[in-house]
């Protein structure tokens, strides 16, 4: 009764109890997930509901198999107001013992899909994981996928996979943890444009999200085929095995004010140099953030009216926009020391190539503002965030509980051929006996990553203001410095002395409340005075500067 009462008041409260809205209400005592909402359909196959509602909070949501949907369509849980507790989908048991795979499948070409306030567990009820488990796959093309607020425990193979032609992910507020396979450490994944990885992306913008403990990459939309746009900002990406990202040919993209910590701890062993890290260009060094120069095929997708010029790919390079930005990276001295260890031991057998936060082409290509003018890289520190200490020791040694051999020893089982059922990470879920079991609310982590995570981050500045403008006068390019007193849309742009917009830096672009830096790049306008305007709500500023050539 207490519990009935708890949801219909926070319905009540997010306004949820709307009659316009064309809503299945799901109690998970009402049988398995999958067969109620599959058999919720219309003669033509689309959903009878555009809404499907869970509402259990005391127990978990089961599935038996998998749920096709192929129309616009919203999942979404209500949370306990006062714990902000979410309802929690995981698989059962089938009866020839298996663990089926994956819960959620969309099919329908040009839908918009909303995931959002969910428990996504991928640990059955016989506390065992299906070692392909895949939480959502999106199969169609022009695809929306938006995935707001859930938590991803424990999913061996990938968190959110697609195969369809330039389908869009918007991934927010969302905690990703305990992502490891036993053995296969290059799946445990995020989002991942799925092997053979031959789907042209159209965005994929990740926002404010965690990853704890990830054997693979936080974003691999894989960029072997075309990627339009890539966000990844103000998330934190907490121990990964290999790389955390497969984005070498992004053209546009940010990755701003993030945290990482301890990535790419696996390293290159000799097996793996120079082969899939490095895609196409055999570097010796290895970066948590890596890109290259296009191919054709890609540049041709990117800018096709420059192909018509015999001397196409430098032009196209040039016109490739990504920052890298404001961003904190730290190995801790445990990873470290036992890198060093691990190659002493190893010195002419399977030593490992240790990681850099950029890689030694990603910085010159960074440094290259003739070849890559727009390509803007400034404020990245190598820094402890001061929140992981607490966590270090189980996830680097382990306990015994549940198979957790810890990270150093999983390293050593990969690294040696010997890995078979053992996992790493934080707090594995264990899925108890009772009818009524749930997992640990909150997350055990987030005493940590949350309160601590937070008081590292500068606090919330007290004015709005252009701060400065330098070098002023300058040639061809210059920094202008600014401070948000709050967050929201945000302009940023330069005027000419007739009031001519010519460089657009911010159009209306959602920004958190802090000091920022941002390149200006005049070279292709004349000498004289310029303003640079900066507008956020009804505040504004302006700036004025001087170009000299």
């Amino acid at each position: 009764m207490r519990q009935a009462l708890s949801i219909i008041i926070s319905l009540l409260f997010f306004g949820l109890l709307s009659a316009q809205d064309n809503v299945l209400v799901i109690y998970a005592t009402q049988g398995n997930l999958n067969e109620i909402i599959e058999a919720d359909t219309l003669a033509d196959g689309s959903q009878a509901h555009d809404i499907y509602r869970l509402v259990s909070l005391d127990t978990t949501y089961k599935f038996t198999g998998l749920t096709t949907i192929s129309s616009d369509v919203i999942i979404e849980g209500v949370v306990d107001p006062t714990t902000n507790r979410p309802p929690c989908i995981q698989p059962a048991v089938l009866q020839d013992q298996s663990i089926p795979p994956t819960i959620f499948t969309f099919t329908g070409a040009g839908t918009n899909v909303v995931v959002r306030n969910l428990y996504l567990l991928a640990i059955a009820t016989n506390n065992t994981a299906n070692g392909g488990g895949i939480a959502i796959r999106v199969t169609a093309d022009d695809v929306r996928l938006t995935v707001d607020n859930c938590v991803f425990d424990g999913w061996q193979t990938f968190g959110i996979s697609y195969n369809g032609q330039w389908d869009d992910f918007f991934i927010t507020n969302s905690h990703f943890r305990n992502f490891v396979h036993p053995n296969q450490w290059y799946i445990g994944e995020v989002l991942r444009n799925e092997w053979p990885g031959e789907a042209y992306t159209d965005t994929v913008s990740m926002v404010g999200n965690t990853m704890l403990c990830l054997n693979g990459y936080a974003s691999a939309p894989v960029t072997k085929y075309y990627e339009t746009y890539f966000e990844f900002n103000e998330n934190k990406v907490l121990y990964t095995f290999k790389n955390p990202f497969f984005i070498f040919n992004v053209t546009k993209g940010k990755m701003n004010d993030n945290i990482f910590y301890a990535n790419y701890s696996g390293g290159v062993d000799q097996t793996e140099h120079p082969w899939w890290d490095n895609l196409w260009y055999p570097d010796s060094s290895y970066g948590v953030i890596a890109f290259q120069p296009l191919d054709t095929a890609k540049a041709k997708i990117f800018s096709p009216d420059d192909t018509t010029n015999a001397d196409y790919m430098p032009i196209i390079e040039a016109k490739r926009e990504i920052e890298v930005k404001n961003n904190t990276y730290y190995w801790p001295t445990e990873i470290t020391d036992f890198w060093n260890t691990w190659n002493t031991n190893n010195a002419s057998g399977n030593w490992i190539r240790t990681p850099v936060f950029m890689n030694d082409r990603t910085v010159a290509m960074f440094n290259d503002d003739t070849a890559y003018p727009y390509l803007d890289e400034s404020n990245n520190v190598n820094a402890d965030p001061g929140f992981m200490s607490e966590m270090n020791d189980e996830i680097l040694n382990g306990t015994a509980d549940r198979w957790n051999i810890g990270f150093f020893d999983y390293f050593e089982q990969i690294r040696t051929g010997t890995a078979a059922a053992d996992l790493w990470g934080y707090k594995l879920t264990n899925v108890g006996t009772d009818e009524d079991w749930v997992p640990v609310w909150p997350l055990p982590e987030s005493q940590y990553i949350t309160a601590l995570g937070d008081e590292f981050n500068p606090s919330i500045p007290a004015d709005f203001h252009l701060n400065r403008i330098y070098p002023n006068p300058f040639n061809p390019s210059t920094t202008v410095e600014y401070t948000l007193d709050q967050s929201g849309p945000t302009t940023l742009k330069v005027y000419n002395v007739l009031g001519q917009e010519v460089v657009t830096l911010l159009d209306n672009e959602y920004q958190t409340a802090k000091t920022y830096s941002k390149t200006i790049n005049m070279k292709n306008q004349p000498s004289g005075t310029y303003f640079v305007h900066l507008r956020q709500g009804n505040k504004s500023a302006v700036k004025k500067m001087l170009l000299i050539k």
